[in-house]
């Protein structure tokens, strides 16, 4: 079976590095450390330190082949590349609203973040900016409602 390649930048890619060291190197051999001391306390099978340390293992260890398998299936967005003028994924986004002006950067959905302004190309607001240009207006629906949007600059 193929895997499907995660769209990322490369700020992305090295997030998702950082975080694998990070479960690795320090969650991994702490986690070990709780169980090995939770066994010390004797039965096992009403000791709830150990078993709160076996569940935060299987989560670690779980996170740890997602992200592997993120990074091995990464496929790198070129971000400086958008001569044409029109959004494209990479691409920095100001936009105008009823609630204001907001700056987006269309990402692939592993690194989408909202609240830091990353949306997904697959998020109703990324499908509708992709391929369109400074000046263009645009009719989004989103699960609030419908709403118009119109592009300030593309950068």
């Amino acid at each position: 079976m193929q895997e499907k390649p995660v769209l990322l930048t490369q700020k992305g890619l090295e997030k998702l590095r950082e975080e694998l060291d990070q479960l690795v190197n320090e969650r991994r051999p702490e986690i070990a450390q709780r169980i090995k001391t939770a066994k010390e306390f004797g039965d096992l099978s009403e000791n709830a330190e150990y078993e709160d340390a076996k569940n935060d293992q299987g989560f670690v260890e779980g996170r740890i082949l997602t992200v592997e398998q993120m990074i091995r299936n990464a496929s790198l967005i070129e971000t400086d590349d958008h001569q044409d003028g029109s959004v494209q994924l990479g691409s920095s986004v100001k936009v105008k609203d009823e609630f204001g002006e907001m700056t987006y950067t269309i990402v692939g959905p592993a690194e989408a973040d909202a609240g830091s302004g990353r949306i997904s190309l697959e998020s109703p607001v990324g499908k509708a900016l992709l391929g369109r240009r400074t000046g263009d207006k645009i009719n989004v629906e989103t699960p609030g409602g419908a709403r118009q949007v119109q592009i300030l600059k593309v950068a």
